[in-house]
């Protein structure tokens, strides 16, 4: 049994963190088992759980917070869907945030590819050019077919 003032500072940790940016359920967990070890495992998830019932820890929360922030920083469908996946988040909810053929993808994919540029102010790429600038996007996790449009957009303007 926890007591009171260890069961508080053991929540008062779990909202410092939730101050800073939203975890998920799993890994608020664990960040908590690894800050307090010799807390049993079935007290952190008793204090996260209660965070949850009070809608402090959402995992819908983090999953639009996550992948907003991977979104803004070049990465696609498959990798953040990865990622998330890997962080526990069930897949329904990562469903409900993220689309596989959303256009979206495809400006994402532009973006990324204009600011690579892999050395060619220019953009008539050749195929040597296409499967390096390819190999990169699958990568981020972008799908083939919006690499080939991505890569498509971006030779069809000039940028200087």
């Amino acid at each position: 049994m926890v007591s009171k003032s260890n069961e508080s500072a053991l929540r008062r940790a779990a909202l410092d963190y939730l101050a800073r940016r939203e975890y998920s359920f799993c890994e608020l967990k664990q960040k908590l088992h690894a800050k307090f070890p010799t807390f049993k495992i079935e007290s952190i998830h008793d204090i996260v759980c209660a965070l949850r019932e009070e809608n402090l820890q959402c995992d819908a929360r983090f999953v639009e917070s996550y992948s907003r922030y991977r979104k803004s920083r070049g990465f696609g469908y498959k990798h953040i869907q990865h990622s998330l996946c890997r962080k526990k988040i069930e897949k329904w909810k990562i469903d409900e945030h993220l689309v596989a053929d959303d256009p979206e993808w495809i400006e994402i994919a532009v973006k990324v590819v204009r600011k690579k540029r892999f050395g060619r102010k220019y953009y008539d790429i050749n195929i040597f050019e296409r499967s390096k600038i390819t190999r990169f996007m699958q990568g981020r996790g972008f799908f083939t077919h919006q690499i080939q449009k991505a890569i498509d957009l971006s030779n069809s303007v000039d940028l200087e």
